[in-house]
């Protein structure tokens, strides 16, 4: 049987009647507000006492909850700022601490130990009259939170300005190929983070940069056709460059042969030049010597000598020939004039000291009469007709 059908009994389920109900939640607040004023309120005092005493236990209690919230706790990680109406006072480390709350004094905390990044883009112009668009990343750390907080205003802005100026000075003295190849990139990028740090260190700012990264390199599509022209031009720059280098290579050798070639011959000239002097002037001073010892013997010599130095050079030839020829007694006389045939030994000799081309124009010059046989009336006197 149920429980609340009729005839059944009159408890419920949860040992309750029906008809019966528990106080409700508006008699509960009411009943813990009667007690508070109750608590609030000495017995015998007034409504406007109470209302006093009410007013300053509010007021001590605000004062304790501001004087608890000047309790903090500093990480390991971290360094806690204390200022005093703006000024500092303190730099606390790891640990728990109190300061008076605010306004009073104000606790700053940095995380010195954690690594900050900041990623920025822009557009950079290379040493090789190219355009590209950069993004890259700036790791760092603020480990100094004095210099942080009160050397520069606006350490964040600070540190872009300085990266970008950074990235631009590196990139802008850096080929295109260097900066779109990966290979020379860690080269950029050590150069970049050196030049932020000496900025940065010369500001003051507390901030140590522990790493850059170019994240993306590419080139801007709408100077492409420009880009392609300017590396054309200085393709064409270093080719002309090296042609001319290679024709200076090719002439300078020649020249510099040609002058130390002249400048030999020179020095040979003059050194045999002096010793033909040299050599003339010691066979005068001994045919000197020999002529003050015998004049007449030396005077005939010199005299042969020159002769057969003469003739030896000459072409002509004397003949020396009777007045009259094929007389029975061979005494002088007949008519004054000879005719006289001789061969021209002259041109016999160069011819026979001439090379021989062939062998047929020799054996017909040994057949035939010599065609340079020539006929001279030469006035011929006897031998006893001479002085």
């Amino acid at each position: 049987m149920a429980w609340n059908q009729p005839g059944g009994q009159s408890n419920n389920p949860w040992g309750r009647r029906p008809g019966s109900s528990g106080p409700s939640l508006d008699e509960k607040l009411r009943e813990w507000q009667r007690r508070l004023e109750s608590f609030f309120r000495s017995p015998g005092s007034g409504a406007g006492q109470g209302s006093g005493r009410l007013f300053l236990s509010v007021l001590a209690i605000a004062l304790l909850l501001w004087l608890f919230s000047g309790v903090y706790q500093i990480k390991a990680a971290e360094r806690g700022i204390i200022q005093r109406f703006g000024r500092l006072v303190l730099v606390r480390g790891e640990g728990l601490g109190w300061h008076w709350p605010r306004p009073i004094e104000t606790l700053t905390k940095i995380n010195v130990a954690k690594i900050n990044s900041s990623e920025y883009k822009s557009r950079v112009l290379t040493a090789d009259v190219n355009l590209v668009d950069m993004r890259f990343a700036v790791q760092y750390q603020d480990v100094d939170p004095v210099k942080v907080l009160f050397r520069v205003r606006d350490p964040d802005a600070t540190l872009r300005e300085v990266s970008e100026s950074a990235i631009r000075e590196v990139v802008g003295r850096s080929n295109l190929d260097q900066v779109l190849v990966g290979a020379s990139r860690p080269e950029l990028t050590q150069r970049t983070k050196d030049l932020i740090q000496r900025v940065l260190d010369f500001y003051n700012t507390g901030i140590i940069v522990t790493s850059v990264n170019l994240t993306d390199v590419q080139v801007p599509d709408a100077v492409i056709p420009s880009q392609r022209d300017a590396n054309k031009a200085l393709a064409d720059q270093e080719r002309f460059v090296r042609e001319a280098e290679a024709y200076a290579n090719g002439i300078l050798p020649i020249a510099q042969g040609a002058a130390a070639r002249t400048l030999q011959d020179a020095q040979a000239y003059a050194a045999q030049t002096i010793a033909v002097a040299k050599g003339q002037a010691q066979r005068f001073e001994s045919v000197a010597e020999a002529y003050a010892r015998s004049p007449e013997v030396t005077r005939e010599r010199l005299y042969l000598e020159t002769m057969e130095s003469v003739l030896s050079r000459s072409h002509k030839v004397f003949i020396d020939s009777k007045g009259v020829v094929g007389g029975k007694d061979g005494a002088a006389g007949g008519s004054a004039g000879t005719n006289v045939f001789y061969l021209p030994l002259d041109k016999l000799l160069e011819r026979g000291n001439a090379p021989e081309t062939n062998a047929q124009p020799e054996r017909s010059m040994r057949a035939t009469p010599a065609p340079d046989v020539e006929t001279v009336t030469v006035e011929g006197r006897a031998r006893a007709d001479r002085p």
